[in-house]
């Protein structure tokens, strides 16, 4: 007999709703693939960039970009997302809203871009050069050109169009790639990446509002103001999050640069990208493709299926990212000469505590995602704004005290150390049980300590054993041993199943998942 009070809710199944999952479903896959995609080529890219740049002038590079990522959530100001909220509502007004971004993120732009510019100035008057406050300026004219296409891009989302707009970002990063290796190889330098950057963007945004005008889709004048009101009231707080975030994750390689020059900028930047590359392959797609279940869970009132969502997906997290941190700890020497020219020497030192900053900042997610979820994003906000107070300030005294790179790299692990602690403690659910989640962090941790005495053996005689033999310790442990659960391997099968071709893996990995799934 079934128990009414532990039966979880379900909503009825209906023709309209399977429509609507089926569509959700290859949308996400397509969002999915796309980011892959672009993201894969980009960390190809920007590896063989450093090495053709040298340390000085890729430290030089990736300031503008971290100066440019600071000032980018001011022209966005989050109202992207609030516009492919209400125009997916109400498609009729799409050229309105059309209007009204590109008042409001153009006059945006204005104050993004002197911010930049002023950052910048900042920046040289420490121990930066001269160029930065140039590039800055170029820098900030693509950023510009990308808004107009950003809007086109949200406009096409808004509409469920979510094939063109992954065709169009893919084939715009393979292109700008191409001519800018071009340019590069010619010895054109910076100035040619700037250049570059600018012609695919104004390439990007036509052909995007070449689809909206072939729909007969156009900006519809006079301007509307309660929806542009509207845009920028609802928007701000977004913006502001994000802002934080970006300054957050940019921080470091400012004050490096300001503190100690672009050279040590440079130094820091190859392993800043790793670490990007690894959470967006292996963190972010992951956490997009369970969001919405999540959030389903926790709407439809099953608090514990959420909570109980939560703990698989943190520990699946810290299950994937260990090994990474455990290869860099030992093997980050021969790794990176094996990629970057001996130019980059001193990265080996930055490598594995930037390692150890991905695994914090996998498990972090999942957390800050399931306190947005509970509606808790000011305090998500708050504890982001300590960690990086306590970020900028650890900068400061390390890189000051210390002129070693390396200061950077612990700065941002022990902010988001505490971060981490700080988002673990306030959060609660039902369903989510401390004791399990410590019980099954030990039980990783454990034979990921074994596997690393795997690769340091095997390591004393070559790295590639060593890799090869940790990693197949580690992957027999969790196959074999009482490293994960039958819900853990169910909620494996339900993310691998969610990705990307999964349907090709679901064709010779056939698994019942429990009903509650």
């Amino acid at each position: 007999m079934v128990d009414p009070e532990n039966t979880p809710f379900t909503l009825p199944a209906t023709p309209e709703r399977a429509q609507d999952m089926r569509r959700a479903a290859r949308n996400i896959s397509v969002l999915m693939l796309a980011s892959v995609l672009s993201k894969g080529i980009l960390l190809v890219w920007q590896i063989v960039l450093g090495n053709w740049l040298g340390p000085t002038e890729y430290g030089l590079y990736n300031t503008v970009i971290s100066l440019g990522a600071v000032a980018a959530p001011i022209v966005n100001f989050g109202i992207g997302l609030i516009a492919i909220r209400e125009v997916s509502r109400k498609p009729e007004l799409a050229g309105r809203y059309w209007t009204a971004m590109l008042f409001t993120q153009t006059l945006l732009f204005i104050v993004a871009y002197l911010v930049m510019v002023i950052a910048s100035v900042i920046v040289r008057g420490g121990a930066g050069s001269d160029e930065i406050v140039a590039f800055a300026a170029v820098s900030g004219i693509s950023l510009l050109i990308d808004v107009f296409g950003s809007i086109s891009n949200d406009l096409l989302i808004a509409q469920e169009r979510m094939t063109i707009t992954a065709a169009v970002d893919v084939g715009t990063i393979t292109l700008r790639v191409l001519l800018v290796a071009t340019v590069v190889s010619a010895g054109w330098g910076l100035a040619g990446i700037y250049l570059m950057t600018i012609l695919v963007g104004i390439l990007r945004f036509a052909v995007l509002w070449g689809v909206h005008f072939y729909n007969g889709l156009r900006p519809e004048w006079p301007l509307d103001r309660a929806i542009t009101w509207g845009l920028l009231s609802n928007g701000w707080p977004l913006a502001i999050n994000a802002l934080i975030a970006q300054m957050y994750d940019h921080s470091d390689k400012i004050m490096t640069t300001a503190i100690i020059g672009e050279t040590n900028t440079g130094y820091l930047s190859p392993a800043f990208l790793i670490k990007f590359g690894v959470v967006e392959l292996l963190s972010t797609t992951v956490v997009v493709a369970t969001y919405p279940i999540m959030s389903r869970y926790y709407e439809e009132g099953d608090g514990s299926m959420f909570g109980f969502m939560v703990e698989k997906m943190a520990r699946f997290m810290l299950l994937v990212s260990l090994p990474i941190a455990l290869v860099f700890t030992f093997f980050s020497g021969p790794i990176i000469m094996l990629i970057y020219s001996e130019e980059y020497a001193p990265v080996i030192g930055i490598m594995p505590i930037f390692m150890w900053y991905t695994v914090l900042t996998m498990v972090g997610s999942i957390f800050s995602r399931a306190l947005l979820i509970q509606n808790k994003q000011r305090i998500a906000l708050m504890i982001r704004i300590v960690g990086l107070v306590l970020n900028v300030i650890l900068n400061l005294v390390l890189l000051v005290g210390y002129r070693d790179p390396r200061g950077a790299a612990i700065a941002t692990i022990v902010a988001e150390s505490v971060s981490l602690v700080l988002m673990m403690r306030v959060f609660r659910a039902p369903g989510f049980s401390w004791g399990v989640v410590i019980g099954g962090a030990l039980r990783i941790l454990g034979w990921g300590a074994a596997s690393a005495i795997v690769m340091v053996l095997l390591g004393s005689i070559h790295y590639i054993p060593g890799i090869a033999g940790g990693l197949l310790v580690y992957a027999a442990g969790c196959f074999w041993l009482p490293v994960l659960g039958r819900d853990d391997w169910d909620l494996v099968y339900r993310v691998v199943a969610a990705m990307p071709g999964g349907h090709i893996i679901r064709r010779y990995w056939h698994r019942d998942v429990a009903v509650n799934w």
